[in-house]
């Protein structure tokens, strides 16, 4: 009778009949989403379908009919809500392999860059390979150098200089950048 009533244009029949089942379909829909805002959302959603569907509906049970109409459009936004939590994994997988694949081409620079560094060393005379070594390679002190090879400090720190000098006469900058 109510039902009659809604299809024949009814408001009123209709918000009664949203009164009478609205808990029902909020605890079936909740029972599917596990989450009340969502739940109440959906609800609201659900009667809109139900209303739009109603001339459709053949006498075959009506809370059954709005049952299914109800889980249906549950499990339907618990889907979506999985898809896009899926395409935001990937988007950000995608983001960070991406920047990772941009620290491996960094790393493998600077490693060719340092091997690089290291085969010119063997170019540099002796006596100033081993203070460029020491300072710049093992980040040593004057004083350590000093105390390890048993001379003055003044002593390293000419070493240093007359070695970055042959470096700059011998070498070209553009050779490292």
């Amino acid at each position: 009778m109510l039902i009659e009533k809604v299809k024949a244009g009814n408001d009123h029949a209709f918000r009664l009949l949203v009164e009478k089942h609205r808990d029902y379909l909020f605890r079936s829909i909740y029972s599917v989403l596990k989450d009340q805002k969502e739940a109440e959302d959906a609800t609201q959603e659900v009667f809109i379908k139900i209303y739009t569907s109603l001339p459709n509906y053949e006498n075959q049970g009506f809370k059954t009919w709005i049952t299914r109409i109800a889980v249906n459009h549950a499990i339907d936004m618990r889907r979506k809500k999985q898809r896009r939590k899926e395409e935001m994994t990937e988007e950000l997988e995608s983001h960070i392999g991406g920047s990772l694949a941009d620290d491996v081409e960094i790393e493998v620079l600077k490693r060719e860059r340092q091997k690089l560094v290291q085969k010119r060393l063997e170019e540099v005379p002796a006596n100033y390979r081993d203070v460029i070594y020491g300072f710049y390679i093992q980040e040593k002190s004057y004083q350590e150098m000093a105390l390890e090879q048993n001379v003055q400090v003044k002593t390293i720190e000419t070493k240093l200089y007359r070695a970055r000098l042959w470096i700059k006469t011998h070498w070209k900058e553009e050779e490292f950048l």
